[in-house]
């Protein structure tokens, strides 16, 4: 064992967090927690796994429930794919392995949104098997401790840290040691401002000895990030009495699949000019506009948006079987993206 690995482990038995997931006798708890986590903090994810386990508690469960069901618990984490990829690994799991997650490294790897990573930290947490993972904590770790200059999001980078990653891997505790890294990069070894003076392996860190730790890891530059304008029509009736607005299903596939929302369509210039021709050409509805309702912003991972949503009347409207009427007070029962939640909360 390297002195690196024995004083990351010496560190982490006394100040491991204390997580939900964490010795769950369960290698499906361990599988949830590991896709949620994805790119998204543990502080976020906690009470999303603790809701999950008890409405989902088996594989069983996740694989027969509806898919609006399954993106109305996961609604607000993001990254809608990674909850349709769960029940879908989950009828696998079920067809295939009678429910339980295979052990071997290669099948994991064949379940939907499953990639090398999440296979090594279930791989390693749930089986005990001699398996590196890397996140980006460990990333951050890793590049920092041995002073890795090409950049860790990189074809090169990445072959480097996970060789590093396997390099230092104790044998029979690589849960432990990829659990230990992780908790030290989110926990010490932060972003910014890392924590060097109470860091167990200070004395190892290259980065730290050049005071390089803010250049590393390396990255690529980013590109910039595009900007979209979007209007989106509010279409309110009432139906047997009670107030219902029109929502649009988006397709499975894509950002937000299988996510409720307000018919809208992008724009180029001034929305409320151009919101009733660009929302039927892109849905088939003909409305009237009415009144504006301010405006919704979001950034996404590639692109960020803004939304000015419009109360409108509805002139006409096409058979389209992505459209609903849905009681105002029901809004809840849909899952939305974020943009979508908040233009629904002002009609509650």
């Amino acid at each position: 064992m390297s002195r690196f690995t024995s004083r990351l482990l010496t560190w982490y038995r006394d100040n491991k967090r204390d997580l939900p997931w964490r010795g769950h006798p369960d290698s499906y708890a361990v599988w949830i927690s590991e896709i949620m986590l994805q790119q998204t903090r543990v502080e976020t994810v906690i009470p999303y796994f603790e809701k999950w386990m008890k409405r989902f508690p088996t594989v069983e469960a996740l694989a027969d429930a509806s898919e609006q069901d399954v993106l109305n618990l996961w609604e607000g984490l993001g990254y809608y794919s990674r909850a349709r990829n769960l029940q879908k690994a989950a009828k696998i799991i079920v067809e295939q392995y009678n429910g339980k997650l295979p052990r071997n490294l290669d099948a994991l790897r064949k379940l939907p949104g499953i990639g090398r990573y999440t296979a090594g930290a279930i791989a390693s947490m749930a089986f005990g098997l001699d398996e590196p993972a890397l996140d980006g904590n460990i990333r951050r770790v890793l590049a920092r401790v041995f002073d890795v200059n090409v950049p860790a999001d990189s074809p090169t980078g990445e072959k480097v840290l996970w060789g590093l990653a396997a390099k230092h891997l104790p044998n029979g505790e690589a849960g432990d040691y990829n659990q230990a890294l992780m908790d030290l990069g989110a926990t010490i070894c932060l972003p910014k401002n890392p924590r060097c003076l109470i860091c167990p392996v200070m004395k190892l860190c290259k980065a730290r000895e050049l005071g390089i730790q803010d250049q590393r890891p390396v990255v690529r530059p980013k590109k910039k990030t595009p900007h979209y304008v979007h209007a989106a029509a509010v279409i309110v009736r009432r139906i047997a009495n009670s107030p219902h607005v029109l929502l649009a299903k988006r397709p499975s596939k894509g950002l937000l699949g299988g996510m409720w929302e307000f018919p809208n369509a992008r724009v180029n210039g001034d929305p409320a000019k151009e919101l009733t021709q660009a929302i039927q050409t892109a849905t088939r509805l003909k409305v009237r506009e009415k009144e504006a309702l301010g405006t919704v912003e979001h950034a996404y991972s590639h692109f960020s948006v803004t939304v000015h949503p419009f109360r409108c009347q509805l002139v006409s409207m096409s058979e389209n079987q992505n459209l609903k009427w849905v009681r105002v007070e029901k809004l809840e029962d849909y899952p939305m993206g974020r943009i979508d939640r908040q233009i629904a909360r002002q009609l509650i």
